[in-house]
């Protein structure tokens, strides 16, 4: 089952995230041991409509629709656009710089959402090669 919304072409990230996460057991759980949270993305289109993803980095290491897995609450919500998580998950734009221009809301646990970042950059390099 896809995650991707063609709504949304930066979501196709997610997908490269679990496969990510989904490949190596070792690496999985580091991710998990690191994150220990689960992060709920909600992008915005430049259409206007919004979308949930999560990344569960608590108990399973995986990613899926909607704002948590089922019967689960998000530790920490990153709100942003289609665009500027493009930008993140490229590493061309860094977290605290979208925060501080006030193009990234972070609802939950400021804390954990500085967790992310590691895994994503790990997702980078593993789409690199």
């Amino acid at each position: 089952m896809s995650i991707k919304n063609e709504s949304f072409p930066s979501s196709g990230a997610f997908e490269l995230i679990n496969s990510v996460l989904q490949a190596d057991d070792a690496d999985r759980q580091d991710a998990v041991k690191k994150g220990q949270a689960i992060f709920a993305f909600t992008l915005k289109n430049g259409a206007g409509a919004t979308d949930s993803w999560h990344i569960d980095l608590k108990d399973k290491g995986a990613v899926g629709k909607g704002e948590a897995p089922a019967g689960k609450k998000a530790d920490v919500t990153l709100s942003l656009s289609d665009t500027d998580f493009e930008k993140l998950v490229s590493g061309t734009a860094k977290a605290q710089q979208l925060f501080m221009a006030g193009k990234l809301k972070i609802r939950g646990n400021i804390m954990k959402a500085t967790k992310i970042e590691p895994i994503l950059k790990k997702a980078q390099t593993k789409a690199k090669l």
